[in-house]
């Protein structure tokens, strides 16, 4: 049996809860609507959550750009290309979800990609925040309070969009 972990911390867009194993972080939540997924258990951190938390906080401080944490993410073969790719984006840079269908060698897929980003398990670890429509546009966003956050994640990492 694997040990699982559980860590939150606090964020200008709300607190976050991070789950991970014996060596990953399997799972990160933004706070919606007051609440987060394990509001309900006591914290239980290991030294991978300790590090991610300690990442996220200097993410927000504006003093990290990347991440180094393992991170572990269930999903299908399709949502793993498509996370793949959106492990190449780094601070700043932004794609659209054509791009990304393009990418992953099925143009033209771009409600499968939406699907994927939105079911990524490590937002803001995995910038899924960074994927807008292709003229420039916010679409939606499944973390946190949707739009908003995702508003601040463009806004903290200066990534232009259209209104």
């Amino acid at each position: 049996m694997t040990n699982v972990f559980l860590t939150r911390l606090e964020s200008p867009i709300g607190r976050i809860e991070l789950v991970g194993d014996d060596v990953a972080v399997t799972s990160l939540s933004i706070e919606r609507d007051g609440a987060l997924p394990h509001d309900d258990e006591p914290e239980r951190s290991n030294a991978v959550l300790d590090r991610a938390r300690e990442q996220l906080l200097e993410y927000f401080a504006g003093s990290r750009v990347a991440f180094d944490i393992p991170v572990r993410r269930a999903g299908t073969p399709f949502q793993q290309a498509v996370w793949s790719q959106l492990d190449r984006l780094g601070w700043g840079e932004a794609t659209s979800y054509g791009a990304l269908a393009v990418a992953v060698g099925r143009p033209g897929s771009a409600r499968a990609i939406g699907a994927a980003v939105g079911a990524n398990p490590v937002p803001i670890i995995v910038g899924c925040h960074r994927v807008l429509a292709a003229d420039g546009r916010i679409t939606g966003y499944s973390g946190g309070n949707g739009i908003p956050t995702k508003l601040w994640l463009l806004g903290h990492e200066r990534i232009g969009f259209a209104a």
